[in-house]
Protein backbone atom coordinates (compact mmCIF):
# COMPACT_ATOMS: atom_id res chain seq x y z
CA UNK A 1 0.00 0.00 0.00
CA UNK A 2 1.34 3.26 -0.69
CA UNK A 3 -0.19 7.03 -0.37
CA UNK A 4 0.58 9.51 -2.57
CA UNK A 5 3.46 12.09 -0.83
CA UNK A 6 1.59 15.73 -1.08
CA UNK A 7 2.28 19.35 0.77
CA UNK A 8 2.22 17.47 4.15
CA UNK A 9 0.95 20.50 6.99
CA UNK A 10 -0.85 20.11 9.78
CA UNK A 11 -3.71 22.27 11.08
CA UNK A 12 -1.80 25.62 11.19
CA UNK A 13 0.02 25.35 8.24
CA UNK A 14 -0.91 25.28 4.04
CA UNK A 15 -2.93 22.59 3.35
CA UNK A 16 -1.95 19.83 0.99
CA UNK A 17 -4.20 19.45 -2.21
CA UNK A 18 -6.82 16.83 -2.71
CA UNK A 19 -5.04 13.36 -3.01
CA UNK A 20 -6.67 12.29 -6.83
CA UNK A 21 -7.51 8.72 -7.82
CA UNK A 22 -9.77 5.42 -7.01
CA UNK A 23 -11.19 6.01 -3.29
CA UNK A 24 -9.92 2.16 -2.41
CA UNK A 25 -6.54 3.66 -1.58
CA UNK A 26 -6.36 1.43 1.53
CA UNK A 27 -8.04 -1.59 0.64
CA UNK A 28 -6.18 -4.88 1.38
CA UNK A 29 -3.31 -2.81 3.94
CA UNK A 30 -3.45 -4.32 7.94
CA UNK A 31 -4.09 -1.45 10.30
CA UNK A 32 -2.62 -2.65 13.39
CA UNK A 33 -2.80 0.61 15.53
CA UNK A 34 -5.46 3.92 15.40
CA UNK A 35 -3.54 6.87 16.96
CA UNK A 36 -5.01 10.62 17.74
CA UNK A 37 -2.22 12.97 17.82
CA UNK A 38 -3.13 15.69 20.75
CA UNK A 39 -1.69 18.86 22.07
CA UNK A 40 -0.16 17.73 25.49
CA UNK A 41 -1.35 20.36 27.12
CA UNK A 42 -5.23 20.02 26.35
CA UNK A 43 -4.29 16.19 27.20
CA UNK A 44 -6.76 13.57 25.77
CA UNK A 45 -9.68 15.15 26.78
CA UNK A 46 -9.40 17.38 23.53
CA UNK A 47 -9.99 15.67 20.06
CA UNK A 48 -7.32 14.53 17.95
CA UNK A 49 -5.34 17.54 15.92
CA UNK A 50 -4.72 14.23 13.56
CA UNK A 51 -5.48 10.56 13.25
CA UNK A 52 -2.66 8.35 11.90
CA UNK A 53 -3.71 4.80 11.45
CA UNK A 54 -0.56 2.57 11.40
CA UNK A 55 -0.29 -0.32 9.22
CA UNK A 56 1.38 -3.67 9.06
CA UNK A 57 3.86 -2.61 6.05
CA UNK A 58 5.96 -0.47 8.43
CA UNK A 59 4.03 2.79 7.05
CA UNK A 60 1.55 5.13 8.37
CA UNK A 61 -1.30 7.17 6.92
CA UNK A 62 -2.06 10.58 8.58
CA UNK A 63 -5.61 11.94 8.49
CA UNK A 64 -5.65 16.03 9.20
CA UNK A 65 -8.39 19.07 9.14
CA UNK A 66 -7.03 22.10 6.96
CA UNK A 67 -8.31 25.15 7.46
CA UNK A 68 -11.27 25.08 5.51
CA UNK A 69 -12.46 22.01 7.48
CA UNK A 70 -11.78 19.65 4.94
CA UNK A 71 -9.55 16.21 5.00
CA UNK A 72 -6.26 15.89 3.95
CA UNK A 73 -4.79 12.17 3.80
CA UNK A 74 -0.97 11.74 2.96
CA UNK A 75 1.53 9.47 4.40
CA UNK A 76 2.27 9.27 8.36
CA UNK A 77 5.73 9.10 9.93
CA UNK A 78 4.94 7.05 12.18
CA UNK A 79 6.57 6.30 14.57
CA UNK A 80 7.83 10.35 14.17
CA UNK A 81 5.13 12.32 15.22
CA UNK A 82 4.24 14.84 12.01
CA UNK A 83 6.93 17.59 11.10
CA UNK A 84 4.05 20.73 12.36
CA UNK A 85 4.39 18.97 15.80
CA UNK A 86 6.37 22.25 17.34
CA UNK A 87 7.69 22.13 19.57
CA UNK A 88 7.60 17.82 19.40
CA UNK A 89 7.62 18.16 23.31
CA UNK A 90 4.09 19.34 23.71
CA UNK A 91 2.75 16.71 21.59
CA UNK A 92 1.62 13.19 22.06
CA UNK A 93 0.19 10.16 20.24
CA UNK A 94 -2.71 8.25 22.04
CA UNK A 95 -5.30 6.16 21.16
CA UNK A 96 -8.66 8.33 20.57
CA UNK A 97 -11.38 7.37 23.41
CA UNK A 98 -14.44 4.93 22.34
CA UNK A 99 -12.44 3.24 19.85
CA UNK A 100 -11.89 -0.54 20.11
CA UNK A 101 -8.90 -2.35 21.19
CA UNK A 102 -7.21 -4.37 18.01
CA UNK A 103 -8.86 -8.06 17.21
CA UNK A 104 -7.54 -11.05 18.08
CA UNK A 105 -4.67 -11.48 15.18
CA UNK A 106 -2.93 -8.16 15.76
CA UNK A 107 -4.85 -5.81 13.03
CA UNK A 108 -7.78 -4.49 11.27
CA UNK A 109 -7.87 -5.77 7.65
CA UNK A 110 -9.19 -3.02 5.42
CA UNK A 111 -11.90 -4.27 3.11
CA UNK A 112 -12.94 -0.99 1.50
CA UNK A 113 -13.04 2.78 1.84
CA UNK A 114 -14.87 5.62 0.58
CA UNK A 115 -14.67 9.29 0.33
CA UNK A 116 -17.34 11.71 0.56
CA UNK A 117 -16.48 15.10 -1.22
CA UNK A 118 -17.70 18.33 -1.59
CA UNK A 119 -18.61 20.48 -4.60
CA UNK A 120 -15.02 21.36 -4.88
CA UNK A 121 -13.93 17.33 -5.04
CA UNK A 122 -12.07 18.26 -1.29
CA UNK A 123 -12.95 15.43 1.24
CA UNK A 124 -15.04 16.00 3.99
CA UNK A 125 -15.28 12.32 5.74
CA UNK A 126 -13.36 9.26 5.13
CA UNK A 127 -14.63 5.63 6.07
CA UNK A 128 -12.11 2.88 6.31
CA UNK A 129 -14.17 -0.28 6.39
CA UNK A 130 -12.35 -3.26 7.76
CA UNK A 131 -14.05 -6.87 8.40
CA UNK A 132 -15.08 -6.01 11.86
CA UNK A 133 -16.62 -2.58 11.16
CA UNK A 134 -15.85 1.00 10.10
CA UNK A 135 -13.46 3.63 11.01
CA UNK A 136 -15.40 7.19 10.10
CA UNK A 137 -13.29 10.30 9.84
CA UNK A 138 -15.06 13.31 9.60
CA UNK A 139 -12.86 16.95 9.44
CA UNK A 140 -13.31 19.97 11.21
CA UNK A 141 -12.49 22.29 13.32
CA UNK A 142 -10.70 19.17 15.05
CA UNK A 143 -10.85 15.54 13.70
CA UNK A 144 -13.73 13.28 14.59
CA UNK A 145 -13.20 9.70 14.73
CA UNK A 146 -15.23 6.61 15.72
CA UNK A 147 -15.76 2.84 15.32
CA UNK A 148 -18.84 1.56 13.58
CA UNK A 149 -19.30 -2.51 14.59
CA UNK A 150 -20.46 -4.58 11.84
CA UNK A 151 -24.04 -6.46 12.51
Amino acid sequence: MTVEREHCAGPAGPAGRARPGNADWLTGARITAVLGVYYRPEGRAGEPEAVEFVLAEDQSVLLTCASDRTLRVTPGSWPRLPEWCVPASRWHHAPPALLPPVPYGGAWTVVGTQEVRDDDGEVLRAVIRCEEGDFVVVAGDTMAIRFEPRP
